[in-house]
């Protein structure tokens, strides 16, 4: 029950050099008693036995002693130890890297295309529990939402708060995969994988797109694109002086620097998804991939244990009092 355990405060625990002392001196004195009632002779008591409740009395003193043992370990704090131990897992490297430029507000998936690639994304997250995951953002520019981490708590939290408008508009490809690239390059994981979804063609940023991919090769990533649109028309956003308005226009991704890019990666694909339906497949597929062990830490948190302590000096001092004052009451 008490494994592992370790005291808060253990510097109260010196406190019990007083009950070997308590214990010498009542040995000492046990046989120093005080005259209740005075007699000019003892002859005639010498062949009467002593009673049982003679005999039994020491145990008020040893009731006593566990009260005070008792209480001394309780206010030393005993907790169970928090430890932490290494586990191996099977589990992959993923930086998500998502598009959130204003197209990404177009209606061809319900309710949007941000929304919905944040539903497929949620969905996916939960089910690779042993992953380190991590995201970033890019429209005009990009930067990391969160670093890889195996909380996906608050890797969760995080994604739930993106929306199109934080960062300047446009479609800066290149950056956000330069972005995923720092975040994931270091990692010791056998397989490290960028999952970079979009909806459109590049046109921002500092890094070109083909470029961001020939370095991502270079580190052992593989790259997983997803073009995210309908084939067609689609209502897109567009804000006027009367607020955002959406009108019909042509869906346009570069499905060919894409593939690309995908293609100059070791086991990379290009996905396109039009609809939120093969989306979520697509995402299925990726959740399919090779799995290799990586090193998760996992620690426990700590548990106060005073209690039972407490609990015990309570009862102990309780029967002393109820004996002495019921059992062995004595007359003054």
């Amino acid at each position: 029950m008490f494994k592992d355990i370790v005291f808060r405060n253990p510097e109260f625990l010196f406190g019990l050099i007083i009950v070997p002392l308590l214990l010498v001196w009542y040995f000492l004195n046990r046989r120093t008693n005080k005259p209740i009632l005075q007699f000019s002779a003892f002859y005639f008591l010498k062949n009467v036995p002593g009673t049982f409740r003679q005999k039994v009395y020491p145990v008020l003193f040893v009731l006593r002693l566990l009260t005070l043992t008792f209480a001394i370990i309780a206010l030393a704090r005993p907790q169970t130890k928090l430890s932490s131990h290494e586990v191996n897992v099977e589990g992959v490297d993923i930086v998500v890297a998502l598009d959130i430029s204003g197209s990404m507000q177009a209606l061809d998936f319900k309710p949007n295309r941000l929304e919905a690639a944040k539903a497929v994304a949620k969905e996916f997250i939960e089910k690779r529990k042993n992953d380190r995951i991590g995201l970033v953002v890019f429209a005009g520019e990009a930067f990391t939402q969160c670093p890889m981490t195996i909380d996906h708590a608050v890797l969760l939290n995080l994604l739930k708060q993106i929306q199109s408008g934080i960062i300047d508009d446009g479609t800066a490809m290149g950056d956000g995969l330069a972005t995923a690239i720092n975040r994931i390059k270091d990692s010791k994981s056998k397989s490290k994988v960028i999952i970079l979804l979009t909806d459109g063609v590049n046109n921002a940023g500092a890094v070109d797109p083909l470029s961001a991919a020939e370095i991502a090769h270079q580190y052992g990533i593989t790259l997983y694109t997803i073009g995210v649109g309908t084939r067609g028309r689609a209502l897109f956003p567009v804000k006027t002086p009367f607020g955002t308005q959406y009108i019909e226009e042509e869906v346009e991704i570069d499905d060919a620097v894409l593939k690309k890019m995908a293609a100059i990666t070791k086991g990379g694909t290009y996905f396109r998804a039009t609809d939120a339906r093969t989306l979520k497949s697509i995402f299925h597929q990726i959740d399919n991939m090779e799995k290799s062990k990586i090193d998760v830490t996992q620690y426990d948190s700590t548990k106060e244990e005073f209690f039972i302590f407490l609990l015990i000096a309570v009862i102990c001092l309780g029967l002393e009092i109820l004996l002495r004052q019921v059992y062995f009451r004595t007359m003054p």
